[in-house]
């Protein structure tokens, strides 16, 4: 997973409620389970027609929003069924970090784990930010001061839990966390026999 320390760029403003992990990834493109390649179907209905064609009506079909690295959304974003999916979609395309009022909290959890940061702020200061956002302002998210800012916001704080803030600073995921404890599992594997040599 990679470190998130410091974020600068294209925001989508994503006026939308409820947005489900469905509507973020479709159902057909579950199979794989490989991270990568998942970009190009986010949010496939929306994206695209019956025949694949682009929709020219949808926010990240547009330029520069195509490019987006931030996407700014309503409440209860990736509300319905638990598919890590959604993150790794989003990731793919490019987007590292979501502002919003509310989560559903299974892709809240999930986001963390895959190295997207999601942010929860009140409604009035991500209606503040979804203006920059159409007015196509660079946005940044400094993760070290839990800072948003922009050309017109010279700063928005932000909370996190403290763990998950060190998780995405130095980028580790549950393989990596575990990994750091590798010495320890060693040893005990190592003595396990001698230990409680009834059970092996």
């Amino acid at each position: 997973m990679e470190k998130f320390t410091t974020l600068k760029g294209i925001a989508a403003p994503l006026k939308m409620i409820n947005v489900d992990t469905d509507m973020i990834i479709p159902k057909q493109f579950l199979k794989t389970i490989k991270r990568s390649g998942l970009g190009k179907n986010l949010f496939h209905e929306l994206r695209y027609d019956l025949q694949g064609n682009i929709k020219n009506d949808f926010i990240l079909n547009w330029d520069p929003y195509k490019s987006a690295c931030i996407l700014i959304a309503g409440e209860n974003f990736g509300c319905g069924s638990s598919r890590e999916h959604a993150p790794w979609s989003l990731l793919d395309f490019g987007i590292k970090c979501i502002i919003a009022p509310s989560y559903a909290d299974i892709f809240y959890n999930n986001c963390f784990k895959n190295g997207v940061l999601p942010i929860r702020l009140d409604q009035k200061k991500v209606d503040l930010l979804m203006k920059e956002a159409e007015d196509k302002k660079l946005i940044s998210v400094n993760l070290e001061e839990q800072l948003i800012s922009s050309e017109n916001i010279k700063s928005i704080n932000f909370e996190i839990d403290p763990f998950r803030k060190k998780c995405l600073l130095e980028g580790l995921d549950d393989i990596a966390l575990t990994l750091k404890k590798s010495d320890k599992i060693e040893s005990f594997e190592n003595n396990l026999h001698d230990s409680l040599p009834w059970i092996v």
